[in-house]
């Protein structure tokens, strides 16, 4: 029997990703796509365009008079940029076997739900605040940033709808219901998963469910925009025309206490405590809300599905959005760090950003054998850095070859669709 081919196409949505992973064996063929998402300001094309590329191409792909397939959908995480695309109802038409989200999604794992309420409510508060500081700013450099905070944090939100579809919640839905995996299992031996094709399999390392590890994602309890967000909730804030208006409130009114129960439900302390709060001050600290925001990014972006594609030995590496802290718990593991060791594909994690692929991996694990790694990307004008040139600067001196979506080249190996709407690697089998 010949061995297994397999081809990887990125689409280019912009600051977002979409990959669509086709193994092939002697007429058998099975498909995964890895995420459906693009940040709200840094979209290549309108998402639906790619939506209906992907569809179209897997329905070019399916056998006459039956509908379009995949075996297996994967979101890495429920930032926006990696989930968006799920929100529309095109999705009804396609058949998948199964879905895989990280088990920070399985709202019956008290550890998920843990980590995953702090996160949505951490989000939920920083729009809020970033919301009231920016009606009360008229400084431009703080506005960008505060703009910036928005948008991370906006992202960290996710997309409900989405997730219904994903999680066949709602009334949200594929063509059926497929079975959805929750990974890493808390059973190891269930984490390396067999495909239908002989001698293809796939190995979840990450996230980690180290208790050590999940605190590490949770926002700090001592962070001082968490102070701003208590004091907001106690007080009237003012509007945009120098008047009082009520506080949104950012927890539900049952847990609320009126001023005449102050000092005997919640103590002198607290509302001294209150009392010494700037809050002019804390509300116009762009820099404070802008941190806030980008560590809450970079938990979420822990959390992401981390695996690797064994084709008969040709092994891709799928990281999502996974930044130092996931990568450590990988690295740290001689056989997770074997399996990432010398790919012949690499998705370059979090678009290129400075924190997401560890110097370590590139310089002594990586390998200097000809790697492609693709990376999905496109402009924000906020974030200059990223794509990190010393990443790729890095990537290149280990003899990578760099495929970015906003700008494809065509080699013997590499394919440009039109328009750039995609591009894909194949690896053939040997």
């Amino acid at each position: 029997m010949p061995a297994p081919s397999v081809t990887v196409r990125m689409y280019d949505v912009g600051f977002g990703d979409a990959f669509l992973t086709t193994v092939k064996q002697d007429g058998q063929a099975w498909r995964l796509l890895v995420d459906c998402g693009v940040h709200s300001q840094g979209k290549a094309r309108p998402l639906l365009d790619v939506v209906h590329a992907i569809i179209s191409d897997l329905t070019e792909a399916a056998e006459p008079g039956t509908p379009p397939t995949l075996d297996v959908v994967v979101a890495t995480h429920h930032h926006a940029d990696h989930i968006t695309g799920f929100a529309y109802d095109d999705w009804e038409k396609v058949r998948v076997g199964e879905v895989w989200v990280s088990f920070v999604e399985d709202e019956s794992d008290d550890d998920a739900k843990t980590l995953k309420s702090g996160l949505a409510r951490a989000a939920r508060s920083l729009n809020t605040l970033i919301g009231r500081a920016a009606a009360a700013l008229n400084d431009e450099a703080r506005s960008l940033a505060l703009g910036l905070a928005g948008a991370l944090a906006l992202n960290s939100l996710g997309n409900d709808d989405a997730m219904d579809r994903l999680l066949g919640r709602n009334g949200k839905h594929f063509l059926n219901v497929p079975k959805v995996r929750y990974l890493p299992d808390k059973f190891a031996q269930l984490n390396v998963i067999r495909t239908a094709v002989p001698g293809v399999n796939v190995h979840v390392l990450g996230p980690s469910r180290s208790p050590d590890q999940l605190k590490r994602m949770n926002p700090p309890a001592s962070a001082r925009w968490l102070a701003m967000q208590q004091a907001l909730d106690a007080g009237p804030a003012t509007d945009s025309a120098g008047g009082q208006r009520p506080a949104t409130p950012l927890f539900d009114g049952i847990y609320g206490v009126t001023p005449d129960e102050v000092s005997h439900d919640v103590g002198i302390e607290l509302v001294s405590t209150l009392a010494t709060l700037n809050l002019t001050t804390l509300l116009d600290d762009a820099s404070e809300l802008l941190a806030a925001a980008s560590i809450l990014e970079r938990s979420v972006n822990n959390t992401s599905v981390f695996f690797v594609l064994d084709v008969d030995g040709t092994r891709l590496v799928f990281v999502g959005d996974s930044q130092q802290g996931a990568w450590e718990h990988v690295l740290q593991d001689p056989a997770a760090r074997a399996l990432v060791s010398d790919p012949a594909f690499y998705k370059i994690g979090h678009h290129g950003s400075h924190n997401a692929t560890p110097r370590d991996y590139v310089s002594n694990a990586i390998g200097n054998h000809g790697t492609y790694a693709m990376l999905p990307y496109g402009k924000v004008e906020q974030w200059g850095d990223i794509p990190n040139e010393n990443l790729l600067a890095a990537f290149t001196t280990m003899n990578a070859h760099i495929v970015r979506a906003d700008a494809p080249i065509a080699d013997a190996r590499v394919r440009v669709g039109p328009g750039n709407l995609w591009c894909e690697i194949t690896f053939p089998g040997t």
